[in-house]
């Protein structure tokens, strides 16, 4: 191995601790940059420039991984994402109907209000994101190739491509610092906001009006969003000098590491006031509102309504975000639904198979009459033309019901049954001798 910066042989050890400050992704967290510090065993000249090489295949490390990382023990950790396919029960190679499938049968299963067992809440919550990337092909390309840490950053402005190393720490961590006041007091919109609704078979069908009741931040009404004391005026943080970050230089055998993390005073703001006691300095508070929802006709399991600006406030005159209505439908005892179809079974006796007969069924517009043919064989499915749900957005077209027709056969006759039906097979001899 050579002497000079940045010459690297296989047998280089590289290191990483975190210091005080814990390791949070920027997607999830923008509030507060992470603090490290690196450390090579390499016989590199004493120079800044090994900062960059060791952050450098750090970093490749971390792009590779697509993982979230943690402090723990003062020790740096990789924690491996949720796997939506294991949490949907399908393989990686599943298509959009399996997917859905499998979705509809597990909401079902975990929804809180039909399962009250301990946990049950997060694993629907875990289910519907799941669902949510996965029947989405954009996202579930992304999903693939970087894991749900390329989500975050194609959700942060970018697609997730980290090719370059220094890309994914500004995705990630927020930035090495050098971002101007103005940038960290902008307007933040707010985070979006999720309600889960249960809709009874029907109005799933031909859509409802619903007021749901939604738990929210607003703006908070007594500091009008600043998050300081109605009265007081900020000052300039002493600690980072209206920065909103601290630099600190540690000394090495290498030469000069330097640091930079979030001020823990002003918390990144750069200025000092005194807090609100509304919102606690926040300039949001949490409250509920009531919010009257349309479902159109046609939703089912698994779909997503999205209703604009409804979402939580955003911070310092922010905009908001929106509020995202992922709807689960009930089961119906009698109609089985198939995309817009309906699918129902009914039984007649084998004289009606033979003869033709008029039975009632059960549809989603209510029980009416139909003509069962003579000469009907068992399994034969009838379609009543236009008698399913509604296309979801062109509500004058219509999916069919399908009726599968079961023809029961006696397993004990009277003796007057067998007499008449022995009496129908002599007839039918002849036409069967005939007939050859």
């Amino acid at each position: 191995m050579a002497n000079s910066v940045g010459t690297i042989t296989s047998s280089s050890v590289w290191s990483a601790r975190t210091q005080s400050t814990p390791l949070e992704t920027a997607p999830l967290c923008r509030q507060r940059a992470a603090s490290f510090s690196f450390s090579c065993s390499l016989p590199l000249s004493k120079s800044s420039s090994c900062t960059y090489v060791s952050m450098t295949y750090l970093f490749f490390f971390l792009s590779a991984s697509s993982s979230y990382y943690q402090q723990c023990n003062s020790k740096f950790v990789v924690r491996a994402d949720a796997d939506y396919y294991s949490v949907l029960g399908v393989g990686k190679n599943a298509d959009k109907a399996e997917i859905k499938s499998s979705y509809r049968k597990l909401a079902r299963q975990y929804h809180p209000d039909v399962n009250k067992e301990p946990g049950a809440e997060q694993k629907f919550k875990d289910i519907s994101n799941a669902y949510e990337v996965l029947s989405d092909d954009e996202k579930r390309s992304i999903y693939d190739r970087y894991g749900e840490a390329g989500l975050k950053g194609a959700g942060a402005g970018g697609t997730g491509d980290f090719n370059n190393p220094f890309d994914l720490f500004e995705t990630f961590f927020g930035g090495m610092g050098g971002s101007s006041r103005s940038s960290r007091n902008r307007p933040m919109q707010g985070d979006d906001e999720r309600y889960d609704l249960l809709l009874d078979f029907q109005d799933a069908v031909f859509g409802v009006e619903k007021n749901i009741e939604v738990a929210r931040l607003e703006m908070c009404n007594t500091c009008d969003g600043s998050g300081a004391k109605p009265g007081t005026t900020p000052s300039s943080c002493s600690t980072c000098g209206g920065q909103g970050q601290v630099m600190t230089t540690a000394r090495t055998p290498l030469g000069d590491f330097r640091q930079v993390a979030t001020c823990p005073a002003c918390r990144g703001s750069g200025e000092i006031s005194t807090p609100c006691t509304s919102c606690s300095g926040d300039g949001r508070v949490r409250k509920s509102k009531l919010i009257s929802l349309k479902v159109p006709a046609g939703v089912d399991s698994g779909s997503r309504l999205r209703v604009r600006s409804e979402g939580n406030a955003g911070k310092r005159g922010g905009p908001p975000g929106d509020l995202y209505v992922f709807i689960n439908v009930r089961s119906d005892p009698n109609l089985k639904r198939d995309g817009n179809n309906i699918l129902i079974s009914t039984s007649i006796s084998y004289v009606d198979a033979i003869l033709g007969t008029t039975v009632k069924v059960p549809t989603v517009d209510g029980t009416v009459d139909l003509k069962i043919p003579a000469g009907t064989q068992p399994g034969t499915t009838l379609v009543m033309s236009k008698r399913g749900v509604p296309l979801l957005g062109k509500t004058n077209m219509r999916g069919d019901e399908l009726v599968k027709i079961q023809v029961e056969i006696p397993k004990r006759l009277s003796s007057e049954e067998r007499k008449l039906i022995e009496e129908l097979a002599d007839l039918s001899k002849p036409k069967a001798a005939s007939s050859r």
